[in-house]
């Protein structure tokens, strides 16, 4: 089925739970994980996942339920109601809305063999989320040994500062059979040469 055909009847505002993560988090994935050439990033936001996977050299297809107005995006798409993956997609990255991540998770890793999530540290303690949690699939889970800077909500004008949240990488892999991977990782590395990080990706 073409992902054009899951597009949604009707938007629904999910600004208010869109957060900016620097790239530099995506950077340090790309450090750890073997990413294929295709990939989806399913809740591209303003499309800075999009744009750190595809300095890399990877082909991504953006889409979100929410139009953010930049050239190469597909917007009014519903992740959740996908019936499986677009054509040649095997692997999907994204920064899902918080409200939303469980439902996310368990929909990317249905349609996707290969699923990477940004996701709150805490989010692998959970006893509720055995489902998809101990399933002997989470290969792997990247803790940031540094709290990510600038995880604001999108459009906030208010004081900047670093989240008070860890965040780690959450990695799914069909081909993993057993225990869960816990490593940590640093984003410092991957930010510009002023140790400035300018390029904010779509986070939610």
């Amino acid at each position: 089925m073409s992902h054009r055909e899951n597009k949604a009847h009707a938007l629904s505002e999910r600004g208010n739970d869109l957060y900016e993560t620097p790239a530099a988090a995506v950077r340090a994935l790309l450090a750890v994980e073997w990413l294929p050439q295709r990939i989806w990033e399913p809740a591209c936001g303003p499309g800075a996942i999009v744009r750190e996977l595809a300095a890399a050299g990877h082909d991504v297809l953006p889409t979100d339920l929410v139009d953010y107005g930049w050239e190469g995006q597909e917007a009014g798409f519903d992740f959740l109601k996908y019936e499986r993956a677009p054509h040649g997609i095997d692997c999907i990255v994204t920064n899902p809305p918080y409200k939303d991540a469980r439902a996310f998770v368990e929909q990317a890793v249905r349609l996707c063999p290969r699923v990477m999530m940004l996701l709150r540290f805490s989010f692998y303690e959970s006893i509720s989320r055995g489902s998809i949690l101990d399933t002997g699939t989470l290969a792997r889970v990247h803790c940031f040994r540094k709290r990510l800077p600038m995880m604001h909500r999108h459009g906030w004008e208010g004081p900047k500062a670093s989240s008070n949240m860890a965040f780690a990488w959450f990695v799914w892999d069909v081909s993993h059979h057993g225990p869960t991977q816990l490593g940590r990782l640093s984003w410092e590395d991957f930010t510009d040469e002023a140790g400035a990080d300018p390029v904010l990706m779509a986070a939610e």
